[in-house]
Formats: C-alpha cells, structure tokens, sequence
C-alpha cells in the first residue's frame, strides 16, 4: 500500500529539481529538495514508498538524470502518468524509478492508497475498489528497476 500524491500535466524536471541544485548529484541532499517549488514541503511529508500520481508529459524540460534521482531518493517507489516525456522515461528506468503510464491517472485523487502488481499490469485503488491497467514494461526494463537501475544491472552481468 502506498500513499499519492497528486500533480497536473507538464511536470518539467525543473519543478522535480530545480536548476540551482544541480551543483550536486548527491542523492539525499537532492531529495531535501525534491518538488520543492511546488510544494516547500513535499520533501518533509513524502514517506518511504509513496506514488506520485500525473497528468501528460511529465518530466518534460530538460535531460537531467538528477530528477528521477531526487524523486526515487525521497522515497518515491513509482510515478503513475498518463504520459512521460521519453528522456525522463528512459532516464528513469537507467536509474531504477518505476514509471507506470496509465489513460486513467486522472481518476486517482491525492491521499488515495494503492497496490501495483507489474506481473498483471493492474493498479488497485484500495480507496476506490477500482482497479486500472497501465502499459506494459518490458521483461529488460522490469530487470533495470530490480537491479536498482542500469549502472546496477550491468555490474550483476559482469560479476
């Protein structure tokens, strides 16, 4: 079970982690900082396996790696969207944070509390009794997220 926490369409990765952070790649100081300019105290309220529920193209803006970073180091296990800008999507699966999108993340609300089970493809809103289907993740994407991301994940291949 896990807690959501609710954003609007257009999430760039300098709302994720704004720019004037980006002098360090440290990831518990950036998760101090974490959606900060939109919320000052989003770091201090997120728990350890809380999901970030959105709307379309979220971590659109630049490339950084620092945002999906910051996110899974706040305690962020997934981000459910209705789409994600494709350097996030990539950068977030090279650095082992779940991403899920799913047409009916809009009717997921803040608070609400839900169980994803990847294997099946479905999301349960234990608030709601609703359940919702998100894309599927590629066996070797699935593989990335349990290794803890790429750099991970190639060091189990050469061991």
């Amino acid at each position: 079970m896990a807690k959501v926490w609710k954003f609007d369409d257009n999430i760039d990765t300098d709302i994720i982690i704004a720019a004037r952070y980006l002098n360090t790649s440290d990831p518990k100081i950036l998760a101090t900082h974490v959606m900060e300019d939109r919320d000052a105290d989003f770091s201090k309220k997120v728990k350890d396996g809380d999901i970030i529920v959105a709307g379309e193209n979220f971590g659109c803006g630049s490339s950084r790696e620092h945002a999906p970073i910051a996110l899974k180091a706040a305690g962020i296990s997934c981000v459910i969207a209705k789409s994600f800008a494709r350097i996030f999507y990539r950068n977030s699966f090279n650095t082992g944070l779940l991403i899920l999108e799913c047409k009916d993340a809009d009717e997921i609300s803040e608070g609400d509390d839900l169980d994803i089970d990847i294997n099946k493809g479905i999301i349960t809103n234990n608030t709601t009794n609703k359940t919702y289907k998100f894309e599927a993740i590629p066996e070797f994407m699935q593989e990335l997220i349990k290794a803890g991301g790429l750099i991970n994940y190639a060091k189990t291949k050469l061991n």
